[in-house]
């Protein structure tokens, strides 16, 4: 068994200066089992190190971030050369204009680009943008999609909608993925009111064959802007991201995460005609995009272009479908062996795979996904998802197989004895919740 001792008296200690113990709350010690939150030391490629020097190849890669591992040498040093140069100037650095050039020159929609340091307020950004674009104050989101802003318009609509004016919530409505009827319900429902439909090209289920096509001409028959959320698809999908593979059409889309592999950079871009009202438009009335002391660091934009040029020389959005493949294949070939893939099942596109737990009537089980973490964490697996990155290598992969095949006889014992037999701690808890 590992000792926890280190970590443990970090998570003790924590929250008395940190409100729920951490800066994200998917990073939470509520996330995992009792006693069993490893805190991070430090990182190399696919692998981590606890504070008590425990060892683990790590999923879900930083968030989904970390497209090319921790600490990847290429993307470090070309942030170190800058550091040395100055962090923050009081006007722009030459290297903007070359980062802005690179990603409008590689993303089909983009036309201008705005650059960031998170995804929330790139997406707030290209709500505020179509808002003033059309006038309208409505926004669309998808309701199937899980997170799209740490902002008052999104956040409203979930469980911890708590110190947001209630008058915020009437302004976002949500329609179904894969269903055009659902959305033009809505634009029927609120005619000429629907300023932006906001999603992600692909969550766990795929689009289905015209559906983007269906919902390109629903936003342009009801004048609304269609948002594209590439946070986690940019750069995973493929390196012009998932409106290049399903071939969308988005008037704005936003980018982070994959985009730096980690560093604080993330983008907003799209149509000219949109994103010039965020600039010296003397035609209308000017929106207030990204405007941040931190934002479009030379270091950080150095990172960006450093990793991109790796991502298409090396075509890692292929090798990361690749591993996460051939994850999949073994697991779900472990899994089949033991008679349990009606109860442990993975989810999603091979390059973003998530894995769900069902209890004995077939539902999802935050108590069983606590088992699961549980008996990965004892084996030296860290993982909320199976979500790969390129440094990804055999050993890692073969790793994680045996760890789900140790799992399949304590998880049947779960479902044959009840889950308390085998649990040693309180189930972990949804991300976002109203209280405790």
């Amino acid at each position: 068994m590992k000792s926890f001792a280190a970590s443990n008296a970090y998570v003790s200690a924590v929250h008395d200066r940190i409100p729920g113990g951490a800066h994200t709350y998917a990073k939470g010690d509520d996330q995992y089992p009792a006693g069993m939150a490893p805190v991070i030391e430090r990182g190399a490629g696919c692998r981590v190190w606890d504070m008590d020097s425990n060892e683990y190849v790590e999923f879900g890669s930083g968030l989904r971030s970390n497209i090319l591992g921790h600490g990847f040498e290429p993307v470090v040093q070309a942030a170190r050369r800058w550091l040395d140069q100055g962090v923050n100037f009081v006007r722009p650095h030459r290297i903007e204009l070359e980062a802005a050039e690179r990603l409008t020159d590689l993303i089909p929609s983009a036309e201008m680009v705005k650059f960031g340091l998170n995804g929330s307020d790139a997406t707030t950004a290209a709500v505020r943008l179509a808002r003033a674009y059309t006038g309208r104050d409505l926004v669309a989101i998808c309701g199937d999609q899980p997170f799209f802003s740490t902002d008052d318009w999104f956040i409203v609509t979930t469980a911890m909608s708590a110190g947001i004016p209630e008058v915020t919530g009437r302004l976002t409505v949500k329609f179904a993925y894969n269903d055009l009827a659902d959305l033009a319900r809505l634009f029927d429902a609120y005619p000429g009111q629907i300023a932006a439909v906001v999603m992600e090209a692909e969550t766990v289920q795929p689009p289905a064959p015209g559906y983007f096509d269906g919902l390109r001409r629903l936003c342009d028959r009801h004048g609304a802007l269609l948002i594209l959320d590439e946070m986690i698809t940019g750069f995973r999908w493929h390196e012009r991201g998932a409106q290049f593979v399903y071939e969308i059409e988005p008037d704005l889309c936003t980018f982070g995460k994959g985009l730096a592999n980690g560093f604080p950079v993330s983008a907003l871009a799209g149509r000219r005609e949109v994103m010039r009202l965020g600039g010296f438009a003397d035609d209308a009335d000017r929106v207030f995009l990204l405007s941040q002391t931190a934002g479009a660091q030379p270091w950080a934009l150095a990172a960006m272009l450093a990793a991109i040029d790796y991502g298409l020389r090396e075509q890692v959005s292929a090798r990361l479908h690749e591993i996460g493949a051939e994850l999949r294949r073994r697991v779900e070939e472990v899994v089949a062996d033991a008679g349990l893939s009606s109860y442990f099942q993975l989810r999603g596109r091979d390059c973003n795979l998530v894995y769900v737990a069902r209890d004995g009537d077939g539902q999802a089980s935050q108590a069983f996904r606590t088992l699961v973490l549980q008996e990965f964490v004892d084996r030296g697996i860290l993982a909320p998802s199976f979500v790969v990155c390129a440094a990804h290598d055999p050993a890692a992969i073969g790793q994680a197989v045996d760890a789900v095949a140790e799992l399949m006889p304590v998880y049947r014992r779960a479902l044959e004895d009840g889950i308390d037999q085998v649990l040693r701690g309180r189930p972990v808890r949804p991300t976002i919740r109203a209280r405790g």
